[in-house]
């Protein structure tokens, strides 16, 4: 069976759309669910603390000086592109393109780049609280919605883009779409092609390949592309090569004229390689040629100085030095050097696998005994229930002065919902943050949580790096930990049985046979997919429950992508006609049925239908009510007896079973294996059909890189071992 590009969640090249199918940006959408708990939705008051934030960012930016001077060595296609951005910033005419195509300098491999930028810390203003109003008030009016649709029709394109359309494009919507109709892509889901059938049937004869509009939106479509693959931005040689393969005629001046109309900002970052600094050292300062969207470019920048300003300060006194020493001492092992790193730093990085989660829960514990106003941060309510003591949203044995401490979820501190709420100056009014699950935090949420925190305070960023990414642009952990401008703490817990054996070895590259007495792991094989799918259904509905004691509703199936004969589609499919088989009358679901939630792009959360009515469909996700307006339901609700990796990341069940249908070969990496073997907690079945694929992948291939600043931006700011 041949592979369908569009069954797997394998990451695109860098400049290459995202595929829609396979990746966490195919999750339901960003649709928000009203809790019965609070008036405010959570996804829109996370949206609004979002806004605010950049806000600030992009008021930051318009404060500072005028450009960098720098750049007067480089030459050719290096040097237009820089002319062309001071030509704009200085309120010039774009300089013309120079003729012939010469090389971007820097496009060759090579360790992080530095950075041309002040060293010091530039002065921190602050989100102010966020109040969130249960209605966006970006919303399209009805009028609005109707213009944009009368524009769609009449270009051939789908009535149901109008609210994708109309929001992203803003007032005057449906005007822009005519002067510009390439500006479709910007409606999530949109491809090139049908941007371009859109373009002929409205502008006809005036519809030109070479048309400016066109590369225009295909170069912001492409970044925002890379960005839907983990990119904060693109090389330069690696965006005009994709605009390459879209056939625009001239990518060049394509790119130039992106940054010409602010679609797009430039970045240039000096080399920092053996060969650079020899042509340094001649006169010359190779740098690496960088485009980007701003919106992750401000969020990367931010960022960088949010973390310089832990680094550089001393943490205050939330606990004397020798209560701190004590506390250390009542424990042991890497709980103890984390408790020691965290007295004396400001940002401390852990990183451990499932059963070092314990150590983070144990230093919330030991915070709070000494009076420290200390939190933990997860990435969903199960999240919350993976933590030791999270379950409660207390530390174990927290009593009197430590009831002030709870874990909440990142959605909820940020949205205002849950944790100590704001100070008067708009920050986080607490000691000590911990976040879960470090990994999974993109650019964006990294920053407004840096940012929201107060001076002096602690940031601890507790997480497995062998897991998937986060769904978001950007690496922060990754990159905080390539840094190296930080203390690290790496747990010596180990993760227990057969499953932490396996897991441990596939983190190392190997895969091997384990001794699993107690069936702790069982491999299943399979010729085909139709095959695959009906020993899976057949494990989750008899044999788990029958053998182990696992009932279905506790087992869960991963699988690598939503489409294909043995995605998450087909599988739930099977699954919800053996265990709870209904005519789907509310928008395709029924009572019963197990679901994921997606209250905003790269959240998932796992619940079951409660009931439908005239406000939506009811759900309940780790014990708490949720409303989803039925205009919603479809892009934000999946069936969910079946995920994807990315999908599942975060959490753990007692039985898992992963599928791997022989089509899925190409789309393994040894992330996606040791992320989906690792959700399980006490049986682990492998549906197997991919033979000698899967090794392969855990020996060989590894995540695709992605393209960040975040390295660059801090290494001048703070010291580095």
């Amino acid at each position: 069976m041949t592979t369908d590009p569009d069954t797997t969640e394998t990451a695109p090249r860098p400049g290459e759309p995202a595929d829609e199918a396979g990746t966490e940006a195919d999750s339901p959408g960003a649709g928000g669910g009203d809790s019965t708990a609070s008036e405010r939705s959570e996804a829109e008051a996370e949206l609004a603390a979002q806004r605010v934030e950049r806000e600030r960012i992009e008021r930051r930016k318009a404060e500072k000086a005028g450009p960098i001077t720098a750049g007067g060595k480089l030459s050719g296609t290096a040097a237009d592109l820089l002319a062309a951005v001071r030509a704009v910033e200085s309120g010039e005419k774009p300089v013309p393109r120079a003729s012939g195509r010469g090389p971007v300098p820097g496009a060759a491999d090579g360790p992080a780049p530095a950075a041309r930028r002040p060293a010091a810390p530039e002065p921190v203003r602050r989100p102010q609280p966020v109040v969130a109003s249960p209605v966006s008030p970006s919303a399209p009016d009805e009028a609005a919605l109707a213009a944009v649709r009368a524009v769609l029709v009449e270009g051939g394109a789908p009535e149901s883009l109008a609210p994708q359309a109309a929001a992203a494009l803003g007032d005057g919507a449906q005007t822009l779409l005519r002067e510009d109709p390439w500006q479709l892509l910007r409606a999530g889901g949109v491809r090139p092609e049908q941007a371009d059938g859109f373009a002929r049937a409205l502008l006809g004869a005036e519809c030109r390949p070479d048309d400016a509009r066109r590369a225009r939106a295909m170069t912001v479509w492409l970044l925002e592309q890379a960005a839907l693959a983990g990119h904060t931005a693109l090389e330069a040689s690696a965006l005009e090569a994709a605009l390459g393969r879209y056939a625009v005629p001239d990518p060049e001046a394509a790119v130039r004229d992106a940054l010409a109309e602010g679609e797009a900002l430039l970045f240039e970052d000096a080399l920092e390689t053996a060969a650079a600094a020899s042509d340094e050292e001649e006169g010359e300062r190779p740098v690496r040629m960088l485009i980007g969207l701003e919106r992750y470019a401000l969020a990367e920048e931010s960022l960088a100085d949010g973390l310089a300003r832990l680094i550089n300060s001393a943490p205050q006194e939330a606990g004397s030095a020798e209560d701190w020493e004590r506390a250390a001492e009542a424990t042991r092992g890497s709980t103890a050097e984390l408790i020691h790193a965290v007295a004396r730093h400001g940002l401390v990085l852990h990183t451990g696998g499932e059963a070092s989660r314990s150590e983070p829960a144990a230093l919330l514990q030991a915070a709070h005994r000494l009076g420290v106003r200390a939190w933990a941060a997860v990435h969903s309510p199960a999240g919350r229930q993976a933590l030791p003591g999270g379950r409660s949203g207390l530390p174990d044995g927290a009593s009197g002065e430590q009831s002030a401490a709870a874990v909440v979820t990142v959605a909820g501190l940020l949205g205002g919902g849950e944790g100590p709420g704001r100070d008067a100056d708009g920050a986080l009014d607490l000691d000590l943050l911990i976040v879960c699950d470090a990994p999974q935090l993109d650019v964006e949420t990294a920053a407004l949580l840096v940012e929201s925190l107060p001076d002096g305070a602690r940031l601890v960023l507790s997480g497995d790096p062998g897991v998937l990414e986060s769904a978001g642009p950007g690496r922060v952990f990754a990159d905080l930990l390539a840094a190296r401008a930080c203390p690290q703490i790496a747990s010596r817990t180990p993760d227990p049985g057969p499953i932490g054996e396996l897991v441990s070895a596939i983190g190392v590259g190997e895969l091997p046979q384990v001794d699993a007495p107690g069936k702790e792991v069982v491999i299943v094989p399979v010729r085909d997919a139709g095959e695959a799918v009906h020993r899976t259904v057949q494990l989750v509905a008899d044999s788990v429950p029958r053998a182990l004691g696992v009932p279905a509703e506790e087992t869960q199936v991963i699988t690598p992508g939503h489409g294909g004969a043995a995605g998450t589609r087909a599988l739930n499919a099977a699954l919800k006609e053996r265990l709870n088989p209904g005519p789907g009358r509310f928008g395709g679901f029924d009572p019963g049925d197990r679901i994921a939630y997606s209250p905003a792009p790269g959240r998932t959360l796992p619940g079951r239908v409660v009931t439908a009515d005239a406000e939506g469909l009811r759900l309940e996700c780790s014990g708490a009510p949720v409303v989803v307006p039925k205009e919603r339901v479809a892009r934000s609700v999946r069936h969910g007896w079946a995920l994807t990796a990315h999908q599942a990341v975060g959490q753990q069940w007692r039985a898992v079973v992963v599928v791997l249908p022989g089509d899925a070969a190409r789309a393994l990496t040894r992330p996606w294996v040791y992320t989906a073997f690792g959700r399980a907690s006490g049986h682990l079945s492998v549906v197997h059909g991919v033979e000698q694929a899967l090794p392969k992948a855990v020996a060989e291939t590894l995540a695709k890189p992605r393209t960040t600043r975040l390295p660059v931006l801090l290494r001048p700011q703070v010291p580095t071992d």
